[in-house]
């Protein structure tokens, strides 16, 4: 077990405990909402972690290493950027895809970059948000954050690639 867990699972039996302190229903009304928060992204998660896992097995290492690995250079910066850009859904998406990839052997750089897209440009989020904000507003944040990914990812290559 890895600290996070055992981090998250400390943290999940005080709020149990807490509840429970607090009144018998609490404990089950915190159960009962946790209960329908997972059914309504389960599916979401076994699809992700099956794509994650696929990732891995049938996208060859030397794939991986040639488009995003540490001597694809801007090339595999940008195709993170624009992946990460492309990728729908919250981070039970994102991160399992993430973590796939930088196991089979994509860079820091690439990795950084993917997920700073995935947060800031949301291609998947951008009718929401051409919807109830605007097109001006959203065309001004999309060029704001524009060049983002791939200068976070091209930091994190130069400072931490030999620490990663």
């Amino acid at each position: 077990m890895n600290f996070a867990t055992l981090f998250m699972l400390t943290i999940a039996l005080a709020l149990v405990v807490i509840a429970y302190s607090k009144g018998g229903t609490l404990c089950l009304e915190g159960l009962k909402a946790g209960g329908k928060m997972i059914s309504s992204v389960f599916l979401l998660l076994i699809a992700a972690f099956v794509i994650a896992g696929y990732v891995q097995v049938l996208i060859p290492r030397e794939f991986i290493n040639t488009w995003l690995g540490q001597a694809s250079g801007l090339k595999g910066l940008l195709i993170g950027s624009l992946l990460g850009g492309l990728t729908p859904g919250g981070p039970f998406v994102c991160f399992p895809v993430v973590a796939s990839i930088y196991k089979s052997g994509a860079s820091i750089g690439v990795v950084v970059a993917y997920v700073t897209a995935w947060s800031l440009w949301a291609i998947a989020r951008l009718p929401f948000e051409i919807g109830l904000i605007g097109l001006k507003f959203t065309l001004i944040r999309l060029a704001c954050t524009f060049i983002f990914p791939p200068i976070a990812g091209l930091i994190a290559q130069t400072f931490f690639a030999k620490v990663a």
